[in-house]
């Protein structure tokens, strides 16, 4: 696939065939993805790939702490809530979803399942846990980078036909996903990135995100046109 066909086209994946992920292949996904740019090729990250029975456990007990009410226990900072049009633009893309999934506002068991859904990594054959090194945690450099290599690995995916979504539903519950995972202490859990072969039956899945315009986020100065 060219470039732009990559990025135009993907979408983020919500429900997935029941077919595994070659290891090879995710190999190939990652070996691209690491080429991208990191602050003086510090490279921070780490990827702890998961799948069969580890992350069905892992499904469990987010899925099992959750419904307990046990609080979430993220390793990143997660600021305060979004308000104003950041507000505005998370209920639309939660209204697209409820839409194409025939989902009522008033259907409340049905909107929890669908939160679930995350929680148990939307079904996905595999997750991709992303760390960085603990050494450099307090920085807000390490984070960035490890958000340019998702960006590279969900895009890197679609060029070669799988999908995905990035969670950070999926290590709500970090001390189950660090102990199922084998993941060290000397690594801080960033995110995770459900991936496997599309469901193109899945309504979900032919949502497109609304996305604004160039107008309304850039700024051009010095330019004499």
């Amino acid at each position: 696939m060219d470039f732009d066909d990559v990025v135009q086209q993907r979408r983020s994946i919500r429900g997935y065939r029941d077919k595994p992920v070659p290891k090879a292949l995710i190999r190939e996904v990652l070996a691209l993805a690491m080429r991208a740019p990191t602050s003086l090729n510090t490279q921070p990250w780490n990827f702890h790939v998961v799948t069969g029975a580890v992350l069905d456990r892992i499904r469990a007990g987010n899925v099992e702490r959750n419904l307990a009410g046990i609080p979430h226990s993220r390793e990143f900072r997660l600021g305060p809530d979004y308000a104003s049009v950041h507000r505005e633009r998370q209920i639309g893309i939660a209204k697209q979803l409820f839409a194409a999934m025939g989902i009522a506002r008033e259907d409340k068991a049905a909107r929890q399942d669908w939160v679930l859904r995350g929680f148990r990594q939307f079904g996905a054959p595999v997750s991709i846990v992303v760390t960085y090194d603990r050494a450099i945690h307090g920085s807000d450099i390490a984070p960035f980078d490890c958000g340019g290599v998702v960006n590279a690995i969900v895009n890197a995916a679609w060029s070669r036909g799988l999908g995905c979504v990035i969670n950070s539903q999926g290590i709500m519950q970090s001390p189950v996903v660090r102990a199922e995972a084998g993941i060290p202490d000397d690594q801080v859990i960033q995110t995770c990135i459900a991936m496997g072969w599309p469901d193109d039956s899945f309504p979900a899945n032919a949502v497109v995100s609304q996305r604004k315009s160039v107008d309304e986020a850039a700024r051009f100065v010095g330019f004499e046109d």
